[in-house]
């Protein structure tokens, strides 16, 4: 073999990533917004004003942290990766309406500087900033946050004698259920009854809870797009379904009602703080749905999705670990 052809056949070695794709970051978030847009907009067009304040809010909370931190610590902006603003988009889906002002802006600070990017920004981040800012509101302000669903701008459950009122206040499907079950374990409405409005204009709790059907629409598009891996929203919806029912109530109900589908097909598949192995991703799923049904139904809350999620976030190093996929080319010594 003569000398040239030897150099021409010289591998070159590279840095990595040695795969390449034409996917991009903003990309992939563009899809995500696309993907929750039928479900934000019906949100807008049903709640109302509070709903449009509400998306202002958390969305401009974040896009403005996120670029103030930016300016301060004199660092590459990074708002066109488009991550601040599906932030912004799934906390104002996580919070009630009638959530008063100063703590949704709260809410869209602490999940950006403290969610994300006192890690070190995009990718570095260990939980899902959306439910970081979620979670200190909810723990902070506990009793405004219990009390803005029953702000008495919406209709609670179908009760006849308050048929001829516009609005009534009281607490959201979940809670009554919760109360039913902590009060004898029957429940004192039709949970079969429920579906209609959890899929298509449910007025109660998170404006991600106005449209089941729609969350559903908005996580079959990142399934096909492969924005999203199957086997997340597949274990945490199977999980929540199966211990409902082993629970002794309707599965159908717990999983359209609360915050479950959006949890599951847009807060739990974040890439960052979801593990990268299918197993583990499968696992992590089942363990995010065994939390919340467990919390749902022995917690003090009857909304667990939020610290469920968060907590499978932290372990999803470890998942990782555990799952990790065989290395190719390697073999277990004999003996």
């Amino acid at each position: 073999m003569s000398p040239e052809m030897t150099a021409e056949r010289k591998p070159v070695v590279t840095g990595s990533p040695q795969i390449s794709s034409t996917t991009t970051c903003s990309g992939i978030m563009l899809w995500v917004v696309i993907a929750l847009a039928p479900a934000a907009v019906w949100a807008c067009i049903s709640m109302g004003l509070p709903a449009i304040r509400m998306f202002a809010l958390a969305a401009g909370s974040t896009l403005i942290t996120e670029g103030a931190w930016n300016a301060i610590a004199k660092k590459r902006q990074t708002l066109t990766d488009g991550s601040a603003l599906v932030t912004g988009v799934l906390l104002a889906m996580s919070m009630p309406p009638m959530t008063p002002w100063w703590i949704t802006v709260a809410a869209g600070f602490i999940a950006i500087a403290l969610g994300k990017m006192i890690f070190g920004g995009l990718g570095f981040n260990l939980f899902n900033p959306a439910l970081v800012g979620r979670a200190f509101v909810l723990v902070s302000w506990a009793g405004v946050m219990a009390s803005a669903p029953g702000r008495g701008w919406f209709k609670t459950l179908d009760i006849a004698a308050t048929g001829g009122y516009d609005a009534i206040t009281g607490a959201t499907r979940l809670a009554v259920a919760a109360a039913d079950r902590a009060a004898g374990g029957a429940y004192g409405f039709d949970l079969a009854a429920q579906y209609q409005p959890l899929l298509w204009r449910n007025l109660e709790g998170s404006l991600g809870e106005v449209s089941a059907a729609l969350l559903i629409l908005g996580g079959m598009v990142l399934l096909f797009k492969g924005i999203i891996d199957w086997r997340i929203p597949a274990g945490y919806i199977g999980a929540m379904g199966l211990l409902s029912w082993a629970f002794g109530s309707d599965p159908i109900f717990n999983i359209i009602a609360g915050g479950v589908l959006l949890g599951a097909f847009f807060m739990a598949t974040d890439y960052v703080s979801s593990p990268m192995a299918k197993n583990a991703r499968l696992a992590y799923g089942i363990g995010c749905g065994v939390l919340n049904a467990v919390g749902r139904f022995y917690g003090s809350m009857p909304e667990a999705t939020t610290f469920a999620i968060l907590f499978m976030n932290g372990i999803a190093p470890l998942l990782d670990r555990v799952f990790r996929p065989r290395v190719f080319g390697w073999v277990k010594r004999n003996g």
